[in-house]
């Protein structure tokens, strides 16, 4: 049995747990042959996106559906809060027209900013979702849409095989794929405590440059955006201007 595909059944066995793929490969388990229902790419494979391979813990398997070459394409993420004022869905989607001819924009496919961009994208140019359950399930369901067209033409990434149902835990994790695959990080909106600023440090970390949109000062969804232009990421002062 080839081990790419071997790594796929561990995951399925294991809903995708990165560390107990891990304790199978180490221990060289015989895996539980069971049926695949998506696409898949692993660590072991050429078409694996190389930008993952520099994480501290790269992703042993992707699942995917819809254009894995975009991967190889230059991209940006746009990333923010779930919970977004109008004037944060109003520069989202006028960052993301302004780029999305030039960058694949990736983002997390959660409500709010994340799927205001996705939406964007749709329009512009190209888009990659990086989502926190299996493929078939779509969360939440009001990106039902979004969803539904991203995964032919675009591309939609989990690391859980496709029935994997959505643990806390899962968010958190996934984002350092979502910086990963970005050239930039872009925030639009966020809060002190946020998915987001948990994204924006796996970017630096990575040696990412982050982007990020200011607010005024006392809005509770802009805080987070204000502390990390206090701690000297790039302030975005004119879409117009905007270059990346």
């Amino acid at each position: 049995m080839e081990y790419s595909k071997r790594i796929a059944y561990y995951a399925y066995e294991v809903d995708g747990d990165w560390d107990k793929i891990a304790e199978k490969i180490r221990n060289n388990d015989e895996p539980k042959v069971v049926p695949i229902h998506e696409k898949y790419t692993t660590i072991l494979d050429s078409d694996y996106p190389n930008q993952l391979r520099d994480l501290r813990f790269p992703p042993w398997i992707l699942f995917y559906c819809g254009n894995l070459a975009l991967v190889n394409q230059k991209c940006v993420s746009i990333i923010g809060s779930r919970n977004p004022s109008t004037y944060g869905l109003w520069v989202t989607e006028e960052i993301t027209r302004k780029l999305a001819n030039r960058y694949v924009i990736v983002s997390g496919l959660a409500k709010g900013i994340d799927a205001k961009a996705h939406e964007t994208a749709l329009i512009s140019g190209k888009t990659i979702g990086v989502i926190g359950s299996g493929l078939s399930i779509c969360y939440p369901e009001s990106n039902k849409k979004v969803y539904d067209k991203m995964k032919d033409s675009h591309l939609i990434l989990s690391e859980y095989p496709y029935y994997t149902r959505i643990k806390k835990h899962h968010f958190p994790w996934r984002n350092r794929i979502i910086a990963a695959l970005s050239e930039a990080c872009i925030v639009c909106e966020a809060r002190y405590k946020s998915g987001t600023m948990l994204t924006v440090n796996e970017a630096l970390t990575l040696s990412k440059e982050v982007y990020v949109v200011p607010h005024h000062i006392g809005e509770i969804e802009g805080e987070g955006c204000n502390l990390l232009i206090e701690q000297g990421a790039q302030i975005i002062t004119s879409i117009q201007n905007l270059e990346i």
